[in-house]
Formats: structure tokens, C-alpha cells, sequence
């Protein structure tokens, strides 16, 4: 079911987290961050939507990697019901796609109940103070990239590391929900 990603004020401190990658290495939030800022990607191997932007996250985190903004991806649906997003095919995903940050895995799901996240993607961008600065989706078609005309993710992490001003105005990242084992919402 497709959902949408809630808003959150900007200004909201990062969560604290701890997870480890699909092999076994240890990442947090603290230690994962650039000079310039932190961008989380909530997403999966499974979902539509979140397989739709895969190649532009990829391409983003790249460009944001050279300006100072490190990237972890963060898999919250470790689920039995979904054998695609398991941690062993994560691995073969990352080598796949070309996956140049750290792919996570949130087993427990509560780092992304911390997040409130609601869906893959669900697309967090913090600057060096580790305040939200964007909440949003890639950009303004996730199905067909040659109609995109609005790239919101890649103009913020441009301005976020230019020193610039964020836009305030963000549109919401649409995607599947999270399949929660136990919903945190409730």
C-alpha cells in the first residue's frame, strides 16, 4: 500500500542510532556523518518505489559525498514476510545497483520508528548540527526519470552544502509503508 512520509518540523534533532550493515560492520549515526551533514534514506530492496529512485539516490549520495554530506541507507523492513529485503540480499543489491554507502539494517525497526518514518523511501537530510533541514521526496516523478523537472533532494543537498538557505517549501516522499511487525503508531 502506497503512503506518504508525515511531516516532521525541520529544525528536529537527528535520533540517535546504532545498526550494523548487511555484512556485519557497525555504523552510527554520530561517526557516519560528513562535514557538511548526514542524509538517511529509509528504503528496501522490494517496494516499487523505492526500486524507482534506487539509480538517483545513488547518483545523489555520490554528488553529496564530494560536497561533505555522507549517506546511509537503512532497511526497516527485516521482515519474514518479505525475503527480498533480507540482510543476504541486501548484500547482492548492494553489489547490483552499485550501492556506495552503507546499507543498514534496522531489524528491530526502532530506529525508524525514531525517525517516524512511514515509507520507502522515506528521505532525511541534517546538517552539521544534525537538524533536519529537508524531509521530502527525490524529486517530482518517481516513475519516469526523462519527465523529471523538479530535482527537490538534489537542490538541497547542493544548498545545505553551499551554505544556503533549504527550501521550506517540501513536497512528501511517497512510497510503500513500512511493514511494521508491531505497529509503533498504535
Amino acid at each position: 500500500m502506497a503512503i506518504e512520509s508525515i511531516d516532521i518540523p525541520l529544525g528536529t534533532t537527528m535520533p540517535k542510532f546504532q545498526l550494523k550493515d548487511a555484512a556485519g560492520a557497525a555504523f552510527s549515526g554520530e561517526t557516519s556523518y560528513g562535514e557538511k551533514g548526514l542524509l538517511v534514506i529509509f528504503t528496501c530492496n522490494h517496494c516499487p518505489y523505492a526500486k524507482a529512485v534506487w539509480p538517483r539516490t545513488i547518483t545523489i549520495a555520490n554528488e553529496a559525498k564530494k560536497l561533505g554530506i555522507n549517506t546511509v541507507g537503512i532497511n526497516p523492513n527485516i521482515h519474514p514476510n518479505y525475503p527480498e529485503d533480507a540482510p543476504e540480499v541486501m548484500l547482492q543489491r548492494i553489489k547490483e545497483w552499485g550501492v556506495t554507502f552503507p546499507y543498514l539494517v534496522d531489524e528491530t525497526q526502532k530506529v525508524a520508528a525514531e525517525f517516524k518514518a512511514q515509507c520507502t523511501p522515506d528521505i532525511y537530510l541534517f546538517d552539521k548540527n544534525k537538524k533536519l533541514v529537508y524531509h521530502g521526496r527525490v524529486d517530482d516523478n518517481w516513475q519516469e526519470p526523462s519527465k523529471v523537472q523538479h530535482e527537490e533532494l538534489k537542490a538541497a543537498v547542493k544548498n545545505l552544502s553551499a551554505g544556503k538557505p533549504v527550501d521550506a517549501k517540501q513536497f512528501p516522499s511517497m512510497g510503500c509503508s513500512i511493514k511494521w511487525r508491531v505497529n509503533p503508531y498504535n
